[in-house]
């Protein structure tokens, strides 16, 4: 049985609304979204000024970026609005189709937001010429700062929260009921972003870049494992609740195919020689 509230951490009052103007709010999730872009924009920029980390001359111009980060934005809010809507809650949103344009009320899915992300960034290279995998090698060493100030957020605004549990650092949430449960949401910030950060740039390093979809591989099966791991101690939807056998959820489904994709896009890269100065993506 879980333990009493009273011997489990008090939920942190912090206001989802940092600054609010009459009508006009300014939320933390809303500044995640933007600082995990601009942070992320600013870093590709810099990976591709060093040409150490490709083995010459970075496929890619820094300045390629200024353009490609607005491309990836709606891409990212496109594709995570229309994945929660079609992957998460597609029966309520046949019935009031307008509440899908509603995204000041929440409602976004990472695995939809992943694939709006690969369209834009595929349509971006093709319009400008780019190479196209190393355009993801890129985009994937930054998407952890994303996910991590992302994930930080739903924390503050205290949803998506955890399984109930006994150990020590659960939370009661203000809306998950009086049971502590798992603070889910710190996890997938640890592991989706910071771990994942930390091992990406390592990889960098050590050469990844010169071979491209390396890192973009890497990036998708260790999202899918992280993903996989986190999602026994987070509380399913309760409009899907649990798929199969009291413990499959949708996010598990969703991830599944990352492993076998992020291996793929890893023997690909191995089998292709490496970049040299002026050699393509």
């Amino acid at each position: 049985m879980p333990m009493s509230p009273l011997f489990v951490l008090p939920f942190p009052n912090i206001d989802p609304v940092l600054i609010e103007l009459g009508p006009f709010a300014i939320r933390w999730y809303a500044l995640a979204y933007v600082a995990g872009l601009l942070i992320g924009w600013w870093m590709a920029k810099r990976l591709c000024e060093r040409p150490a980390l490709w083995g010459g001359r970075a496929p890619i111009a820094p300045e390629a970026f200024d353009d490609a980060v607005v491309w990836i934005a709606f891409g990212v809010i496109l594709g995570g609005r229309i994945g929660y809507v079609l992957f998460y809650n597609l029966a309520y949103y046949i019935e009031n189709p307008l509440q899908a344009l509603t995204v000041w009320h929440g409602g976004m899915a990472f695995h939809g937001g992943f694939l709006g992300s690969i369209l834009a960034m595929y349509l971006f290279c093709r319009k400008r010429g780019l190479a196209f995998v190393s355009m993801l090698d890129i985009a994937a060493a930054v998407v952890p700062i994303g996910l991590f100030f992302g994930r930080l957020a739903n924390f503050i605004n205290g949803e998506l929260w955890g399984r109930p549990s006994d150990v020590p650092w659960a939370f009661v949430f203000p809306h998950g009921g009086p049971e502590p449960r798992h603070p889910s949401q710190l996890y997938e910030a640890g592991l989706e972003g910071l771990a994942i950060f930390i091992i990406l740039q390592l990889a960098i390093r050590a050469g990844a870049l010169a071979r491209p979809g390396t890192v973009a591989g890497s990036f998708v099966f260790l999202y899918g494992c992280a993903r996989i791991f986190v999602e026994f101690f987070r509380e399913p939807d309760p409009q899907l609740g649990y798929l199969a056998g009291g413990w499959l959820t949708m996010g598990m489904v969703l991830s599944l195919p990352m492993l076998a994709v992020g291996l793929a896009l890893i023997a690909r890269a191995r089998r292709r020689p490496a970049l040299s100065a002026d050699a393509p993506a």
